[in-house]
């Protein structure tokens, strides 16, 4: 059993300015949490490709890795497992006092790897996580899956959503 990488010494790397090195490190990204649903890297810890290159005031630094994402289906609610690449770069320039070139994973020369890897993670989900590309989610009536309904003999009466029926009863003058 492999492992799982937090964190990087960077001073460790003993890099000249014009240096670089490329580590490939097993990861394992905590779950992530959207909309209160749970979603959970599947599988064994995935590999991530970390390249550092020192540069003359600071760091630049890329993340690359791709990872089965299982979570509930956006449309149907069932078990959708969706592999979201990720290629994520971050600079950490301390001394230029612009914001932009700060990395928020950059501490005292160290690279938090496991929160840079949660983040990057986070930013490249799809935007719909599906089950299928053509998944056709939940009947609005009775919340049956209409993936696996017969279209022919889901059907309900015309009267609508039987929640809305006292609204129907109002007299408006």
């Amino acid at each position: 059993m492999t492992r799982e990488a937090r964190s990087i010494d960077l001073t460790r790397l003993d890099l000249a300015p014009g240096g670089g090195c490329r580590l490939d490190l097993p990861i394992a990204p905590e779950p992530i949490e959207l909309g209160g649903q749970l979603y959970r890297v599947e599988g064994e810890p995935p590999l991530a490709r970390v390249d550092v290159s020192r540069t003359s005031a600071g760091w630049a630094l890329r993340l690359r890795f791709e990872a089965p994402l299982r979570g509930p289906c956006m449309r149907c609610l069932a078990d959708a497992v969706v592999s979201v690449p990720v290629d994520a770069r971050e600079v950490e320039h301390p001394g230029a006092g612009d914001e932009e070139l700060r990395s928020p994973y950059v501490i005292d020369e160290g690279l938090d790897l496991a929160a840079w890897v949660r983040d990057a993670l986070a930013l490249a989900m799809p935007d719909k996580h599906l089950c299928r590309p053509d998944c056709a989610g939940l009947c609005p009536v009775c919340g049956e899956s209409l993936n696996d309904a017969d279209p022919e003999a889901h059907r309900h009466d015309g009267a609508g959503d039987p929640r809305w029926a006292k609204l129907r009863e109002l007299k408006l003058e």
